[in-house]
C-alpha cells in the first residue's frame, strides 16, 4: 500500500512561538471570512491544529522555566521554580 504523501502546508515543528501564533491568527481570519472552499477549509484546519500544538508546546516549555517570587521563612524574597511550588 503506498504511503500518503506528506502535506507541505503543515508547519515546521521548529517554528518559533511568535511565528506559529501569527500564522494561526491569519488562518483563523481566513476561515472566518467564509470564502474558503471545503477542501481548503480542511487543509487550513489541519494546519491550524498543528500550529496550535506548536504553540502549546512552546507555552508548556516556558511555563516550566518560570520562577515565582516567594518570601522565605526569614521574610527574604526567593525564587522558587514553578514545579516546586505545585508539589508543596
Amino acid at each position: 500500500m503506498p504511503k500518503k504523501p506528506a502535506t507541505s502546508a503543515l508547519p515546521d515543528t521548529t517554528l518559533p512561538y511568535e511565528a506559529a501564533y501569527a500564522r494561526l491568527e491569519a488562518l483563523v481570519e481566513s476561515l472566518e471570512s467564509g470564502e474558503v472552499s471545503l477542501a481548503d477549509l480542511v487543509t487550513k484546519f489541519e494546519e491550524g491544529h498543528q500550529l496550535l500544538k506548536i504553540c502549546q508546546t512552546h507555552l508548556r516549555a516556558a511555563e516550566l522555566k518560570i520562577e515565582k517570587l516567594k518570601l522565605d521563612d526569614a521574610g527574604e524574597p526567593s525564587f522558587v521554580p514553578l514545579d516546586e511550588e505545585t508539589e508543596s
